[in-house]
């Protein structure tokens, strides 16, 4: 399929009043004379923020004279025919649960500063959001099978095996918007000194920057950076280094961003490639747990604040529900907002525009020593034939054992979740690297079990599952 023949693409989004995609996927669709003659059909259980939702998106559609076409409905069911992209993109109750998640595991001893793709959190995340992934599945089978389905909710690689897993007939993939192209290239062009600022950075330097990142997802690492044939690796690493001291003075005080680039250059000096995602990879290793028994430069992470990111959400609600008042000019909607990396790439595939892209796929021979069915996340030539990673070479000693490991995590909570078995969801906890003690980790799965039990489908506490 190409553009020529689908000229009004349908675009479902699952979960439109989830604040991290929905306003972005307004802005694109509006934006792309490639998608906006189409519909962009948006899906929530919370009517009210449903509600404002479409009204927004037919605000800003009317606002620059484009006709595209707004659905909205709380059963997806109602939309989903006829569509050609369905994304995945819902989190309920995300922030109280990872937020117990994180007070739980931090009782025994498990510091998260995300807790929602690897520890205790990433696990029961994926009990709370797989199963309703898994019904949406269904759904897309029997109403729209040919939809390119696009997972966009963490844990992204835990989703992901399972759709490829156990919904082999749909057309599928994962995404993160940690590394939306071309911006991540061009950061990284800053850093190594190539320009000065991301804006001028252009195809001819693109072609020049031979630059490679693979790894699970989150876990990812730059595994080559050569400009014009001469490794800038260093370059962008000393960078890190001299921004350390700084990075912390004034700006996001929140767990995630805390230290990132002084970690980033720490994990350099020790593996010598640079973590691509340091906000989660320093959740990924065990170093910042604070179990050492010597002092370390760098303090044990942060523990992820619920309070402060109810009020980041109340804030954006704020300013939905100003553009809908008119205290915001709707006329100010499309230089507030920007592109967002799904939307960029069905954008891509609908107009055949032959761009490269981040996603969440198999292998298949482009990282060489580690499995094709690795679940992996790769730079790949997207298009509506689907995604083909680009050939990365080998990954390093050290980060290649620590990345089987979080796959081996994420496929048995994937397995453990779709099928039901309490024996991989133990099995899963104990394999997380951040898991040191049995004891504990059955203390956390009966701790969490209980405490989420309006979130988890019932069977679990049914026909004996729960044995502890």
């Amino acid at each position: 399929m190409n553009a020529t023949n689908m000229p009004q693409p349908k675009v479902v989004v699952i979960g439109a009043g989830s604040l991290f995609f929905g306003r972005q996927s307004i802005w694109q669709m509006v934006h792309s004379p490639y998608l906006n003659q189409g519909t962009l059909a948006l899906v929530d259980t919370d009517e009210e923020r449903l509600a404002k939702m479409v009204k927004l998106a037919k605000m800003v559609a009317r606002e620059n004279h484009v006709s595209l076409k707004i659905e909205g409905s709380t059963d997806r069911r109602q939309v989903l025919p006829g569509a050609d992209f369905v994304v995945l993109s819902f989190a309920e109750q995300s922030v109280k649960y990872r937020g117990v998640d994180c007070e739980v595991s931090l009782k025994y001893g498990i510091r998260m500063c995300s807790g929602d793709t690897i520890g205790p959190g990433g696990i029961f995340r994926a009990m709370r959001e797989l199963p309703v992934i898994m019904e949406c599945a269904k759904d897309i089978e029997e109403l729209c099978p040919d939809a390119w389905v696009i997972n966009y909710i963490n844990p992204s690689t835990v989703h992901g095996i399972a759709l490829h897993r156990y919904a082999p007939k749909l057309k599928s993939f994962a995404l993160c918007d940690s590394h939306h192209m071309p911006h991540k290239k061009a950061y990284y062009a800053v850093r190594a000194g190539i320009i000065d600022d991301r804006n001028e950075f252009t195809d001819e330097l693109d072609r020049k920057f031979d630059f490679r990142i693979a790894g699970v997802n989150h876990f990812t690492w730059l595994l080559k950076a050569e400009f014009e044939g001469k490794d800038v690796m260093p370059m962008i690493a000393e960078a890190m280094r001299k921004s350390a001291g700084e990075e912390n003075n004034g700006g996001d005080q929140g767990a995630k961003a805390l230290h990132n680039d002084a970690i980033t250059y720490e994990l350099y000096d020790i593996f010598g490639y640079i973590p691509t995602c340091t906000a989660h990879t320093k959740e990924y290793v065990r170093y910042w747990q604070g179990h050492g028994k010597s002092p370390d430069r760098i303090p044990p992470l942060s523990i992820w604040e619920t309070e402060d990111r109810y009020q980041r959400h109340d804030e954006m609600w704020n300013q939905v529900d100003g553009f809908l008042r008119g205290d915001i000019p709707i006329a100010d909607y499309m230089s507030t907002f920007g592109p967002d990396h799904a939307t960029d790439i069905i954008e891509n595939m609908v107009g055949n525009l032959g761009k490269r892209f981040f996603v969440n796929t198999l292998n298949n021979g482009a990282v060489t020593n580690m499995n094709d069915d690795s679940f992996l996340e790769l730079l790949c030539d997207v298009s509506m034939e689907g995604a083909k990673p680009v050939h990365v070479g080998e990954m390093p000693r050290g980060i290649r054992g620590m990345q089987e490991l979080v796959l081996d995590t994420h496929e048995l909570t994937a397995e453990a979740v779709v099928e039901q078995s309490f024996e991989k969801l133990r099995r899963a906890m104990l394999t997380d690297p951040l898991v040191s003690s049995i004891g504990d980790a059955d203390q956390i799965i009966k701790d969490l079990l209980e405490l989420e039990r309006e979130m988890i489908p019932g069977a679990w506490y049914s026909d004996g599952l729960i044995k502890i």
